[in-house]
């Protein structure tokens, strides 16, 4: 029975505007951490679990990052709530990684009552002030009345534009407090223009450019995803015939195995779409913003090419590499324009010099990674070729930061939309687990596989807990390596193998689950390996597979810290 929802003003408490704000934005879950200062909120909130479900996390971090998987898998607002102090300060982490990867959320945190501010209080922290970095925008509210106002524009900001994560703290007070409710939506906020207007001359220009290239290569982001753009992407690059390659943001905007699909760009990318990005004559970067991962030495990149960049937000255009043509406003309008302008073209020979880059790459690397011979350790790559084989790529898959990261990212072959949630620009250990969580929420109909490394897992381990109480259907896929493989391997190639601090020793991960109420497995040898996989896969509710992998075992190929794009290195 769905709790009658409010439609003509009446009188109310804070607290119970800030639960009727989330039913007028069509919120359906939160995931959040009770406290002193939020509790009249939680109170009210008490009355209205039918329409509106909360997720116990069992730490702030966690309320963060599940409000972020839900976000990436479901295209709506994440929402997450804490308590002041302590608790707003845990939400800290997961709030710079959503404005950092462009993930809407809004943050609502409790507060001191507003005749404490300032004091030093129990429990008091200026978490506007902490915040203000690192979120899209963010706002103090001590008056009841301030509530519906605040929440509309925060809901607003959040998805609009170039998304972001959006903070409203709430003394408590204003929650005590009375006043008459009534909520407007909100769809302008003086000086703040979301979506620029798209100036036709800049798309005729970069048509001519286009039309012109004998060389051109796709670099293509998130923005794709965020722009619902994946239909005018593809026609765009086909029509084009232009060789397509992504950040990890940008995976499954465009099928693994489509034709122009390159591969993934960066410091563990792929061989070619790295080595011929100083071949090309024209760069077309698609919603992603030149990350220095993506561009190593920025004097050496691609000085040859004319570079086109199509960008909703105006202050990453000219940031990092200099656009030879500037192309403002949402990739999803501004792709099919550029689409009506162009010619249709083939590139064919172009496109075969990324396949000799592949050949290559898979003798070099891709053979031994995913066909190692039998006396060889189990590798991350084996293990993730047979997860994506057994789900028929068809999964959303949830990593963690490391060596794991990137091999998921390289080996699983992403057949559908809104399918890669990762920690992308901030790299944030014990994502993957709590943001699983969120992404199955915002997907349930969808196989969800969190791929976890050992040092990641339990960074964020107690989130088990939340899984076990709610029955969430995760898959929680173990690469156990023993070590902090990422920071390893970059001590074995740049520090002569001091391996300082960076050898785990682990806990009996079976023994976590069981007291969870997880079932689990531990895999040791690669004859159990595929039996495992499919079992894990098939299961039905949450599961922990465990394999251990190679001890030593490094993730090429690798462009050096500080080197240029050209000097990516098979081994």
């Amino acid at each position: 029975m769905k709790t009658e929802v409010l439609e003509k003003k009446r009188s109310m408490t804070g607290a119970e505007a800030i639960v009727h704000c989330l039913l007028k934005e069509n919120v359906d879950t939160v995931f959040g951490y009770p406290g002193g200062a939020i509790m009249p909120f939680y109170d009210a909130l008490f009355d209205f679990q039918n329409d509106i479900k909360h997720i116990l996390v069992r730490h702030e971090q966690g309320a963060t990052h599940a409000a972020q998987g839900y976000a990436r898998a479901s295209g709506k607002v994440g929402v997450c709530i804490a308590t002041s102090g302590p608790g707003a300060t845990n939400l800290i982490t997961g709030i710079a990684d959503a404005q950092i990867d462009s993930t809407p959320l809004v943050c609502i945190t409790g507060q001191v009552a507003s005749k404490l501010l300032g004091t030093d209080a129990f429990q008091e922290t200026d978490v506007v002030g902490i915040s203000m970095p690192v979120t899209k925008w963010n706002f103090q509210v001590t008056r009841a009345e301030e509530i519906p106002v605040a929440l509309a524009k925060a809901f607003f900001i959040a998805r609009s534009g170039r998304p972001g994560p959006v903070l409203i703290d709430i003394t408590k007070d204003a929650q005590f407090g009375s006043f008459e409710f009534e909520y407007e939506p909100c769809a302008k906020v003086r000086s703040y223009v979301p979506e620029p207007l798209v100036e036709i001359e800049k798309i005729k220009e970069a048509a001519h450019l286009i039309n012109n290239a004998t060389r051109p290569l796709v670099l293509f982001g998130q923005g794709v995803i965020l722009g619902d753009a994946q239909e005018e992407f593809k026609t765009f690059i086909e029509k084009a015939g232009i060789p397509s390659a992504w950040t990890i943001l940008g995976l499954s905007a465009l099928h693994n195995g489509h034709p122009l699909n390159v591969g993934m760009l960066g410091m563990h990318g792929n061989y070619g779409p790295n080595l011929l990005t100083n071949q090309c004559d024209v760069l077309i970067a698609v919603g992603m913003r030149f990350d220095d991962r993506v561009t190593g030495d920025v004097n050496k990149y691609a000085k040859q090419a004319k570079v086109i960049h199509l960008e909703i937000d105006p202050s990453e255009i000219n940031k990092i590499i200099t656009a030879d043509v500037a192309v403002l406003g949402d990739c999803k309008r501004t792709l099919d324009l550029l689409t009506q302008e162009i010619k249709q073209n083939k590139h064919s020979n172009w496109l075969a010099q990324f396949r000799k880059c592949d050949d290559l790459e898979y003798q070099k690397v891709g053979k031994q990674e995913l066909h190692p011979s039998a006396d060889k350790e189990i590798s991350m790559g084996e293990v993730i070729r047979i997860v994506s084989d057994k789900s028929k790529g068809n999964a959303i898959i949830v990593t963690d930061v490391g060596q794991h990261q990137m091999v998921a990212q390289r080996y699983y072959e992403y057949t559908k939309w809104r399918s890669n949630i990762t920690s992308g620009g901030l790299g944030t250990m014990g994502f993957a687990l709590p943001a699983a969580i969120g992404a199955k929420v915002g997907a349930p109909e969808r196989l969800v596989i969190a791929v976890i490394g050992d040092g990641g897992i339990q960074m964020t381990i107690q989130e088990l807990g939340t899984i076990f109480q709610y029955g969430i259907d995760v898959k929680i896929l173990l690469l156990n390596n023993e070590f902090l493989g990422m920071v390893r391997q970059w001590q074995e190639l740049f520090f002569d193998r001091r391996y300082s601090f960076t050898e785990m020793v682990n806990p009996n991960f079976q023994h976590l689950a069981k007291a969870y109420n997880i079932p689990s497995y531990k895999v040791e040898q690669r004859k159990d390996l595929e039996g495992e996989i499919e079992k894990f896969i098939n299961h039905r509710g949450s599961y922990l597979l465990e394999v251990k992998v190679g001890k030593e075992n490094n993730v090429f190929p690798m462009v050096p810290t500080g080197a240029s794009v050209s000097d990516i290195r098979l081994e």
